[in-house]
């Protein structure tokens, strides 16, 4: 009986799933952009057989046409690291005056990660941390920003998944905005190729990803120091556009870059690879330029949802301040009580008859047992 019992406990928990988000890759008709774009480790091109990169997963596309001539493992749900701050800034960029000032914090300065060196009780503007997000990779600069901005770092989380889902995004699923190695955060060459796209529309993305150079006040007002991009393609490949270079311990190194040349815009994706990843890059991006006329699409990037039009209530500008209690709250921790309520709305139906039912057998067994004494 008690063996009986547990299996079916056992069952219930199963059946209702681990508490983690998932996302689907796949839209109505099938995986988004196309029946060969898989989250299979299959390298997919047409007409010209692409060089071999270390990469687990990678997406080459023309941005202007919005064709993928290339792809291995598209739509395979991977660790981001700091690529995912493409969405931050796509989510950020049209929220944030470049002009505001912002002043430095001990939560800024305490993150953890790679940063620019934001101080607290420095000063700064927005356009000098988004250069530090985009050059340096700071995890300090993308807070301070986050923070800046109404509800803060919730917020903008709720934001950037609504603005994956927006773009057609369907791998990605963001739970720190840094693109750290949080649990539950994934996404994939596929959907970074749609937020490069999405960013290269916009001009002051575009500026900030291809910037080389800036320079970052020092403590004190002793000076500046000079702080250079991380992409290392804007410094040695013709053409290039940069974008965002990213790197963890669990994602190891991703890499979303662009150039242009020949009158074609093109992006390369790539994610989990080991070492070489501007090299892998430059590679795949000079021989797409090379065979672009032998190349045939495998697949498309999505185009992004049309906007509802605003009415005069959504258009009005909110005076709502940061911190207040209406904020959006955060869902990368849940307490007790929130777990249980998480847990709860996962169970099937049929579960919730599991403990009746369990309890009613342990009642009809107790007084056969006890008759057994007796005798």
């Amino acid at each position: 009986m008690r063996l009986l019992l547990t299996a079916c406990a056992t069952t219930a928990l199963v059946v209702a799933g681990p508490l983690t988000a998932t996302a689907a890759d796949t839209g109505p008709q099938g995986p988004v952009g196309g029946e060969l774009l898989t989250a299979k480790p299959t390298v997919v091109a047409n007409g010209a057989a692409p060089p071999a990169v270390q990469a687990s997963a990678y997406v080459v596309a023309d941005l202007d046409t919005g064709q993928v001539l290339a792809a291995k493992a598209p739509h395979a749900k991977l660790r981001p690291a700091s690529t995912l701050k493409t969405l931050t800034a796509l989510v950020l960029l049209p929220r944030l005056k470049k002009t505001d000032p912002v002043v430095g914090s001990d939560a800024d300065a305490g993150i953890i990660g790679s940063k620019v060196g934001v101080y607290p009780g420095l000063h700064y503007t927005v356009d000098l941390l988004f250069q530090g997000m985009f050059l340096a990779s700071g995890n300090d600069a993308v807070h301070a920003l986050c923070a800046h901005d109404q509800g803060g770092v919730p917020a903008t989380i709720q934001r950037m998944n609504a603005k994956a889902k927006d773009l057609g995004a369907l791998d990605t699923h963001v739970t720190d905005p840094t693109g750290l190695d949080a649990d539950g955060q994934y996404s994939s060459a596929y959907d970074l190729a749609l937020f490069a796209q999405a960013g290269l529309e916009r001009q002051d993305f575009a500026k900030y990803a291809s910037t080389k150079y800036t320079n970052f006040p020092n403590v004190g007002n002793k000076g500046s120091y000079q702080v250079a991009n991380q992409n290392k393609l804007l410094f040695n490949y013709d053409g290039a556009l940069g974008v965002k270079t990213g790197y963890t311990t669990l994602a190891r190194n991703t890499f979303v870059g662009a150039a242009r040349r020949n009158g074609h815009t093109l992006v390369v994706t790539l994610m989990n690879a080991p070492h070489g990843i501007t090299e892998d890059a430059s590679n795949l991006l000079t021989w797409t330029f090379t065979n672009y006329g032998k190349l045939k699409p495998v697949g498309t990037l999505v185009k992004p949802a049309a906007a509802p039009p605003k009415t005069q209530q959504q258009g009005k500008p909110t005076t709502t301040t940061k911190g207040t209690a209406g904020a959006p709250q955060a869902r990368t921790a849940l307490n007790p009580g929130q777990a249980v309520k998480s847990l709860a709305f996962r169970v099937p139906d049929w579960a919730y008859a599991a403990p009746p039912v369990l309890l009613l057998g342990l009642f009809l067994r107790r007084p056969r047992a006890l008759r057994r004494r007796r005798h």
